[in-house]
């Protein structure tokens, strides 16, 4: 039987396949409760980009254009986790059904560890800067499920997905 990493978003059981470039075409309409982090319909400046190991460079979530000073936004609901400050940059994390977290970077935090957040919630204010960014402001959005780094497109219907049967069975 061979292993397959999968993650489920909205009771479909879906193997994670990088996203290459964002999201193309006319947006999909938002899966399980889940919205853009930022205002409107952000540009996606950096695509999620794994890297080929866990220990390896990559870009581990997406960077999503924006304007320092409006409003980082819940994607989802779900409970904050971290709220403060690593290395000088103002990080937020938020749990979520499934064993998922979302995190956003750079931001400044309006909210505390244990709240609990609804989809669209105000979580904070966007900071300029963030390495690697083009613009003036970007947020880094980013998904993980444990220890997997996941594309948080795919919470909006974007990302590349492959459904996977939901049990294996060799005699099939």
């Amino acid at each position: 039987m061979v292993a397959v990493a999968a993650l489920t978003v909205c009771g479909v059981l879906a193997a994670q396949q990088p996203a290459r470039g964002g999201p193309t075409g006319p947006a999909p309409a938002p899966r399980a409760g889940y919205q853009w982090p930022l205002p409107g319909t952000p540009a996606v400046v950096r695509a999620f980009d794994p890297p080929p190991k866990r220990w390896l460079p990559g870009h581990r979530g997406v960077d999503l254009a924006g304007t320092a000073g409006v409003p980082v936004l819940a994607a989802g609901p779900g409970v904050v986790a971290f709220a403060g400050h690593v290395a000088g940059v103002g990080v937020i994390s938020i749990d979520h059904a499934g064993g998922l977290r979302t995190t956003y970077q750079p931001v400044r935090p309006l909210v505390h560890v244990g709240d609990h957040v609804t989809a669209g919630e105000r979580i904070g204010t966007l900071d300029a800067g963030h390495p690697g960014c083009s613009r003036a402001a970007c947020l880094h959005w980013g998904l993980r499920r444990g220890k997997q780094y996941l594309d948080p497109l795919v919470l909006l219907g974007f990302g590349r997905v492959r459904l996977l049967p939901l049990a294996t069975d060799p005699s099939t």
